[in-house]
């Protein structure tokens, strides 16, 4: 009998591993590198395992979309808990947290690929789609004003500038760029 027999089942952990190395070979080689047969071997998890936990490709690919906004979110809501002024706190919030991306390689190579499909894939766009009007539904009284909605832009522009390498500014003025945005929140 194979070890795999009395090996105990993680199916938590082997779930984390599959979307590790989907994330990993999206970010190394872009989406069109996330196959089935390529995040099995990487993983070294059997096909047939990988089809337990993602039975097609859009299942693994959802799941990817779904862990890195849940992790955005995480970062959006801990932000949020440490600033006590409510008017505009979601939107410094999310321009933080954009901003902040290009400060771990990883989660930026990640939502790199993802930001690429979501431009590419309708459903993906309708998910995106849906989160930001949630949000803005939620924060309607505190982050609804003009201002914040150019905050917000402004960040959406500032993601794709640190996704290309394009605007490429220094320290100093990145800051002060985020302060000028941060000081719009407060209108």
């Amino acid at each position: 009998m194979s070890d795999a027999h009395h090996r105990r089942k993680q199916p938590a952990l082997v779930r984390q591993q599959l979307l590790e190395v989907a994330a990993r070979l999206t970010s190394e080689q872009g989406m069109g590198a996330v196959t089935l047969d390529a995040v099995s071997g990487a993983s070294g998890v059997s096909k047939g395992g990988l089809l337990h936990h993602f039975p097609t490709k859009n299942a693994l690919l959802d799941a990817l979309f779904d862990s890195l906004l849940a992790r955005f979110d995480a970062d959006i809501d801990q932000r949020m808990l440490d600033d006590p002024a409510p008017h505009g706190r979601f939107t410094r919030a999310y321009l933080l947290a954009v901003a902040g991306l290009r400060d771990s390689p990883d989660e930026a190579g990640h939502w790199a690929q993802v930001t690429i499909a979501l431009l590419a894939e309708p459903r993906l766009r309708q998910r995106w789609n849906t989160w930001v009007q949630e949000r803005a539904d939620e924060y309607v009284g505190t982050d609804s004003t003009i201002d914040a909605q150019i905050v917000r832009f402004a960040a959406d522009g500032l993601w794709l500038a640190d996704m290309l390498g394009s605007h490429v500014t220094d320290d100093a003025a990145r800051t002060a760029l985020l302060a000028r945005l941060i000081d719009l929140t407060g209108r």
